[in-house]
């Protein structure tokens, strides 16, 4: 298992991204029997309106882009999955995650 610190993370829904401002965004994958699981937990969101949306969305598939505090930059597919009561959220990984094992 690893965790990576991200410092930037941008979220594309129906083609139309949005960079997220967050205090804490944290990237963990999950290596076990040659499976890849990715998965990033987001606390203190700032953007309330966009994590109620997805909070009544019965669509909830996202493209993520994401850049470590290191500089490696990732991405992915995946679902956002909001807790608009906490300004937090977890995006549950579906796939692999480009960039991840690349640079280092």
């Amino acid at each position: 298992m690893e965790h990576y610190e991200l410092a930037a993370l941008t979220i594309t829904e129906a083609g139309t991204p949005h960079p997220l401002s967050f205090a804490r965004a944290k990237l963990t994958v999950v290596s076990e029997y040659g499976t890849r699981l990715w998965y990033v937990d987001l606390d203190g969101i700032a953007d309330l309106a966009l994590l109620r949306r997805f909070a009544e969305a019965e669509d909830i598939g996202i493209s993520l882009s994401a850049v470590t505090i290191g500089g490696k930059a990732m991405s992915g597919r995946g679902f956002l999955h909001p807790n608009p009561l906490g300004r937090s959220a977890a995006i549950r990984g579906d796939g692999e995650l480009e960039g991840y094992g690349q640079n280092g």
